[in-house]
């Protein structure tokens, strides 16, 4: 089901980097089949998985269909969908996806700090941001946003991260919610339909 503009539903951000596919097919688990919100999914070195190998990995995982995310495709219910390498993704305020190469942010694009923005403009509330494993610090600033719209910020236990950096930089930026991954899963699959 396509989401409309204004709606109070949720949207799923999760941005990972090192370890990251591991750590994404343990969260995505968690999530049924008739899972009511968007998720997206951002991982730095995605272009280390050409054509559709990224979306078979993580469509193995879960039950939720798995796409890359495309110019212009509005946000649907229950779709799991990908940041492209080497573009930054942007959800707009029609909740339609945008695509930019833009100057890197933190050393990589696409950038958690973009999506993260971009989500907090474009849901306010309804923004749900979560970091998982990563070696540099990108997303803290972008969740940072996302906790200032009244959004919900997640951040993976850096200590069972296999790459501490991006939830450390996080934690120390914004406030958040620290769980380890199975704990993420849940608490995801659990989210209520309205922003608290």
């Amino acid at each position: 089901m396509e989401l409309s503009s204004g709606s109070p539903g949720r949207v799923v951000a999760i941005a990972a980097s090192s370890g990251g596919v591991a750590a994404l097919g343990e969260v995505l688990r968690a999530l049924p089949a008739d899972y009511p919100w968007p998720v997206i999914v951002l991982l730095h070195n995605s272009d280390a998985y050409p054509g559709s190998r990224l979306d078979q990995l993580l469509g193995r995982a879960c039950a939720l269909p798995v796409r890359e995310a495309e110019a212009r495709l509005p946000l649907a219910a229950g779709i799991v969908y990908l940041a492209p390498a080497g573009y930054h993704l942007l959800v707009e305020q029609d909740l339609r996806f945008a695509l930019s190469v833009d100057q890197k942010v933190a050393y990589v694009r696409p950038s958690a700090d973009v999506l993260f923005d971009s989500l907090a403009d474009a849901c306010g509330a309804a923004a749900v941001g979560v970091i998982l494993t990563g070696s540099n610090e990108d997303g803290a600033a972008g969740l940072t946003a996302i906790r200032a719209r009244g959004g919900l910020a997640i951040v993976q236990d850096p200590s069972e991260a296999q790459a501490p950096q991006m939830p450390e930089a996080a934690l120390r930026l914004a406030s958040a919610e620290v769980l380890d991954l199975a704990g993420i899963g849940v608490r995801l699959a659990a989210l209520p339909g309205a922003p608290a």
